[in-house]
Parts: structure tokens; sequence; C-alpha cells
């Protein structure tokens, strides 16, 4: 390549560039400028989206554990951004754009497909509710990083699995990174003692703003990579014992998190699990579901006196812990997360249809807060996180049809899920396809305590899980079982 480049241009024009370059570069440093460094970087990337779409979508895969948001960097910006993980999807997104416009288009059984259908409504009820925003400016940057995320991570990605082994480089470039991250945290936290629960919450930075997060991912990962270990080949002890050590180390990741959402979140999906494996019948699920239901209502009474009887707090003890998941009187973090709610519940009884805009939430809440619902760490502007729920903050942002827009993505990607396991003829779709439904389980019942659609640390994940159960139903799901020559193969190629 080198010998080409110097037999197409002057060896003379070729200095003249690099000792430009240098001499620029040394003057922007002392002025303190440093930016400049970066041009090769982004000519580089700029190169790499023209020539591989593919591999460059992945690079960003491979970047997001690692990105950090711009407000880390420098502060008092009014808008906050991942980098470089932002403006490398936004760049897609117009790449994206202009090879639509080129006639390059994706696959129209993906675009017609009930999942793709529902974010379809999903994207146009943000677009709707954007134009009648309190703020369009903060609803409509919104709206851009929602659209990039599911440009890259969903669309694009859609026909990157059209080979089963993409799927897998997907998560294996996103795990390499994040382990990394994983190994940072842990580091960090044991100069304050692995039980110091406080600390938990910081270890993770400037990667996750919080343990929230750094454990949503934890619980997605995870199912994921149990579907690798059974992949592997039972002869090859040394790659299953590395994969088996891998998984221990993510175990123990989680619970040094203390993210109580999480713990809970995978138990849960451990359930859901289960009934899939059981290949419990639909009915009886709600059947179960209706009885449990009832039994609530008949019994709520006794159970919040039961409640507001718990004063453990959480802490580093493992079981005072989980106790602390149940504490709504003196927990600040509970109580918190129920004035939030309390505050979206009522911004949606102003605003039932179109709600107050995508991303106004943390600058509209503070008025609705009640002086009997406030906490220690209550806060009037907005600092300190958002609606703490995927589901109460769409109600509030975007309205009723905000809510059903999401639940409807939620809705189709479980009934696709499902589809592609119980029908599917391969073994190895089917047990990738439940293990990736798991992850998705996991942060679908996480986004009922905490809300990070908005980042690419959880998006990359999101809509790269249900991009991969729409390409395994679409592309996979009918292949029938074959003899494959690298066949428990599971690093990324």
């Amino acid at each position: 390549m080198i010998n080409g480049i110097q037999e197409r241009y002057p060896k003379g024009l070729l200095w003249g560039v690099l000792i430009s370059f240098v001499v620029l570069n040394s003057i922007m440093l002392a002025l303190e400028i440093f930016y400049l460094p970066l041009v090769p970087a982004v000519l580089l990337f700029l190169a790499l989206a023209l020539v591989s779409v593919d591999k460059y979508l992945l690079v960003i895969v491979f970047f997001v554990p690692l990105s950090v948001p711009l407000s880390r960097l420098m502060e008092g910006l009014s808008i906050d951004m991942y980098l470089p993980t932002e403006p490398l999807l936004a760049g897609l997104l117009l790449l994206y754009m202009l090879k639509y416009l080129l006639g390059d288009r994706i696959d129209l059984k993906v675009l017609r497909h009930p999942v793709t259908l529902a974010i379809y409504f999903h994207l146009a009820w943000l677009f709707i509710t954007s134009l009648t925003s309190t703020d369009m400016l903060v609803s409509f940057k919104m709206l851009a990083s929602r659209l990039w995320f599911i440009v890259g991570f969903y669309l694009l990605a859609t026909q990157l699995f059209r080979e089963e082994r993409r799927m897998h480089s997907y998560v294996w470039l996103f795990a390499i990174a994040f382990t990394g991250v994983i190994i940072y945290t842990i580091i960090n936290h044991i100069p304050y003692g692995l039980d110091n629960q406080v600390m938990a919450h910081r270890v993770a930075a400037p990667f996750y703003k919080d343990h929230t997060s750094y454990g949503a991912t934890l619980g997605f990962i995870l199912p994921v990579l149990v579907a690798f270990f059974l992949f592997i080949k039972r002869g090859d002890i040394n790659t299953r014992f590395l994969m088996a050590l891998l998984i221990l180390l993510y175990i123990f990741a989680t619970v040094v998190s203390y993210t109580r959402a999480t713990w809970l979140s995978i138990l849960a999906s451990i359930v859901f699990w289960a009934i899939l494996k059981l290949k419990v019948r639909f009915e009886i699920v709600l059947t179960g579901f209706a009885i449990l239901l009832i039994l609530f209502f008949s019994v709520r009474t006794d159970m919040m006196v039961k409640l507001e009887q718990n004063r453990v707090e959480s802490s580093g003890e493992f079981s005072e812990h989980v106790q602390s998941m149940s504490n709504i009187s003196t927990d600040q973090s509970n109580l918190e997360r129920i004035n939030r709610w309390s505050c979206a519940l009522r911004m949606w009884q102003d605003k039932p249809f179109f709600g107050f805009g995508p991303g106004t939430y943390q600058f509209e809440y503070g008025r609705y807060q009640r002086s009997y619902e406030k906490t220690r760490i209550s806060t009037d502007f907005g600092t300190s996180g958002n609606a703490h729920s995927e589901y109460f903050g769409p109600m509030a942002e975007a309205g009723v049809f905000g809510l059903l827009s999401i639940l409807l993505v939620i809705g189709t990607t479980i009934y696709t899920g499902v589809r592609v396991y119980l029908s599917s003829k391969k073994n190895s779709i089917r047990i990738f396809s439940l293990a990736v439904l798991v992850g998705l389980v996991s942060y679908y019942l996480h986004g009922l305590l905490n809300n990070f659609l908005d980042t690419d640390k959880i998006s990359v994940l999101f809509w790269g899980y249900t991009a991969m159960l729409v390409a395994m139903d679409v592309y996979h799901r009918d292949k029938p079982e074959e003899s494959v020559e690298n066949e428990g193969e599971i690093l990324p190629s």
C-alpha cells in the first residue's frame, strides 16, 4: 500500500504534507488547542465508513463502553453527547441517508417486519410531540439521537446480521471493551473496600455515570456469555475454562455493583427463561399473572403497612442491601424514584395526549414535586437523573401514545423472539435467540426503575439485540441444521 502511494505521489509532496502537519500541530499545542491531532482519526473513520459500513459500525460498537460524555471534558455545555460514538453515529446516519438517495436500501423484509413498523410508529410520534414540545430544541436533539441509535444499531445492524457469526462479533466486540471497563471499575473500587456501597455509585466513571447503567449492561451481557459457553465444544477444555472465568467475573461485577434493579431484573428474567424452557402454555402464564394481580390488590393495604415498617437502608452488607429494596419509608433512592414517578403522573395528567415533549422531563418536573415527597437528594433543576423509568418518562414527555409506542416495540420484539426460539430449525439459533431475548427482558424489567435509552451504553444493546431477533426471524429461522466446519468458534472474526 505504501509503495503504491509513493509511486502515485512524489516523495517531496508526501514529506511536505507530513512536515507541515507536524509543525502546525506543534503550534496548536503551544497555543493549547488540542483538536488538530484528531484530524487523522476523523479522516480514518471517514475512509472506513466509505469503504465498509459494516466494519465502521463494528468499530463504533467496540468504542461504546469506552465512550465518555462531552460534559466530562468541557464543563458548562448546554448540550451533551458521548464521544467518540455519537458523532460517529451521526455520520453513519448521514451516510445512510446518502446511500438511500442513491438507491441502496434496507431489505424490504426487514422494513415491513412488525418490530420495524412499531419503531416507525415510535419515531413518528416522537416527531409529532417534538413539534408540540415546550422546548423544541431539546426535543429535536433527543429525536435526532434516538434516530441515529436506531439507524445504526437496528436498521443497518439487521443487514450486518445476515451472517450468524456477525451477531457473535457484535456482542464480543462490545464485551471485550466492557470487560476492560469492569476490570477498571473493580480496581477503582478495591481501595475503598468492595463492600463500600456508596463508592459503587461512582467507580465506573467516566465510562459510566453511575452504577445503575453499569449494572444494566451487566444484565444485558450475562445471558449471551452463557450462550457462548454452550457453543464451545466439550473437548475444548481450555476455552471452556476461560469462558467460565469470564462469566464468573461478570457475576462478581454484578454483585459488587450494588445495583438492586439489576439483581431483581436478572432474577425475573431467569423466571422468564424457565417459562420458555419448560414451554409453559401462554394461557397458563396469563392465568397465573391474573391470579397474582388479584392477590396483590386483595392484600395491598397489609403489604403497604409491612413495607412502611421496613427501615433497612441500602448498605455494603449484602442481606441488608437486598432488604432495602422494599424500604419505601427511609431509603432515599427508593423514595426519590417514587417522587419522580409521582411527578411524571402529574405531568401526564396535565398533558395526557402530547406530553411536554421528548427529553423535557428533567426541565419540567421540578414544579410538579410536592414538599412531602421530596428527599435529601431531590432537586428542582433536573441535575440528578430523569424519570427513573422507561415507561413513566415517555408517558410524561409524549403522552399516552408515547408510552404505547415503546410498549408496542417491546411487545412485538418479545413475540418475535419467542417465535424464533420455538420454531427455529438450527440449535445454535435457538440457543442464541433465547439468550438475546432473556437479556432484553432483563432490561425491559430494569426499565421499570431506571431509564438509559438516551445513552449509547444501553442503546447499542437494546436496539442491537432487537435487530438480532429480527434478523434471526427473517434470515435464519428457516435454515436447516447443518454441519458447520467452524462449529464451536465463538470469538469475533
